[in-house]
């Protein structure tokens, strides 16, 4: 008896159709390399594909030379016999109880039957006419633990070189020889306690199975909710008519989460109930986890209800802002150009074919993918006039959307020049009065306040321009209280 202990792998693996015999599909989809032709085929691998049944094979592959197929359920070696050039057949970690069928592959070289359930050890007999047959793995079998196992193969397949990977000596084959008669007596009868055991087994698991098949049985019968009532007054329609009607979906609700706290309870069960290694164990495993994995699916379709479209325009005309397909953006408003400048940041290898642009004059709106981006604008645009680019090196959307803002004078329109407040106050208060100075300078430079820079190295030659300017403050001779005084430096 052993545990079942953690979950396999392949539980949390997403769901995928499972491939319970060969097809030609299957076979077509493993033989890329070979271009997807099978009749030419001579390496095919097909593990862990959960095949129970090996066919159409031996019809389809004619030049296989290589075969592998472990770890999958196949329970008989059967439609390999026409495989004239197989060289190497893997059967390992399948649910297969005899050697059989392997007659007619004739260049059989090394056969890996690796952890099954092989327990007729005498069926390895019919292994005596593949006289190319030079490796043999049988360990993990049941027969492998008989007592004088290896001694019996060693004697019956005279042609083998390495049994379980390792190699048979000529002293040991003649040793084997010498007791081959007790050998194969006491073989005989671990065979028949082990057909035995077989028996009761396979008793065991079908009276399991048949009361698994009853319980779901009664389970999916109609009006079946999952449990037993004992007081027919409880579940009385007038009674139930009778409760406010919002308790429906609350009763719902605690019907549902008790049935999945019931299906995790029973999960956990199942693995942690002890279990016997057999080809029923295992079958068993399998059909547990196709039933969990059915009832993700289901949930999965459930969960994947068309969604109501997205509000874009509401009842009243007004443009919402949604960015579904969730791209960054900036929203520039050129006003040297008079425009208003979207730069959408669309994924960089997306083809341009899946994008829409819609531009309106009070909002503009993308679909990348079917998925809306929309933008309300704060002005008015002309959509007539704008153009949408998209940039080759980053792939960005660039949507330029002229502002209305024009005048109609003489038949002809001019467009309006939109100042702000502060444009119109720093024409009001001169921002750079020295650049209006320097333009009266050239015109007429004596009416400036400005000082003149080329006086501020005073020359005897010229006269200061200040005693120009202002002539009637130097005294004159013809004063009667002037005194020349030729000591006395001139004023300045």
């Amino acid at each position: 008896m052993e545990l079942r202990g953690e979950k396999p792998a392949q539980e949390y693996m997403p769901s995928k159709t499972r491939d319970l015999e060969v097809t030609e599909d299957l076979i077509r989809r493993n033989a890329e390399h070979n271009d997807c032709v099978i009749f030419s085929l001579e390496e095919l691998s097909l593990h862990q594909q959960e095949i129970e049944r090996l066919e159409h094979i031996d019809k389809w592959c004619r030049d296989l030379k290589i075969l592998y197929l472990q770890n999958n359920l196949i329970g008989k070696i059967e439609n390999v016999s026409k495989l004239k050039k197989l060289e190497y057949l893997n059967l390992a970690l399948n649910n297969i109880e005899r050697i059989e069928n392997l007659e007619g592959c004739e260049w059989l070289t090394k056969l890996d039957l690796t952890v099954n359930f092989i327990g007729e050890l005498s069926s390895v007999k019919t292994l005596t006419h593949n006289i190319h047959l030079k490796e043999l793995f049988l360990m993990g079998n049941p027969c492998a633990d008989f007592d004088g196992y290896r001694q019996f193969v060693v004697v019956t397949l005279q042609q083998l070189k390495w049994l379980d990977g390792k190699e048979i000596e000529r002293s040991e084959r003649i040793q084997a020889l010498q007791n081959y008669a007790a050998v194969e007596q006491q073989i005989r009868e671990q065979e028949k306690a082990y057909c035995l055991r077989r028996a009761k087994e396979k008793e065991e698991a079908q009276r399991k199975l048949n009361e698994e098949k009853e319980t779901e049985d009664k389970k999916n019968s109609p009006g079946f909710d999952g449990r037993w009532y004992t007081d027919i007054h409880t579940a009385c329609p007038s009674a139930l008519e009778n409760k406010d009607h919002l308790q429906v979906p609350e009763m719902h609700e605690e019907q549902h989460s008790t049935n999945k706290s019931d299906e995790i309870e029973d999960d956990l069960a199942f693995w942690n109930k002890p279990s016997l290694f057999t080809p029923e164990s295992r079958l068993e495993t399998l059909r547990h986890m196709e039933k969990q994995r059915q009832a993700q699916d289901k949930l999965s379709e459930k969960k994947k209800k068309v969604k109501p479209p997205r509000t874009l325009i509401t009842e009243d005309g007004k443009a919402l802002n949604v960015n579904e397909a969730k791209l960054d953006f900036s929203l520039k408003d050129d006003e040297k150009h008079n425009q208003i400048i979207l730069d959408l940041a669309v994924y960089r290898y997306m083809d341009t074919s899946l994008i829409e642009v819609d531009v309106q004059p009070t909002y503009v709106r993308v679909m990348v993918k079917g998925k809306p981006f929309q933008l309300a604008l704060s002005t008015e645009v002309q959509p007539d006039s704008s153009s949408a680019k998209r940039s080759q090196t980053t792939g960005h959307l660039l949507i330029c959307m002229p502002k209305v803002g024009e005048m109609i004078t003489g038949g002809q329109r001019t467009p309006m020049s939109v100042k702000t407040t502060s444009d119109r106050s720093r024409e009001q208060t001169p921002s750079n009065p020295r650049r209006k100075r320097i333009e009266r300078l050239e015109v007429d430079p004596t009416k400036h306040s400005c000082p003149d820079v080329s006086t501020i190295v005073q020359e005897k030659k010229h006269k200061p321009k200040r005693m120009e300017s202002q002539p009637g403050a130097e005294p004159s001779e013809e004063d009667p209280d002037f005194e020349d005084n030729p000591e006395v430096p001139p004023l300045i």
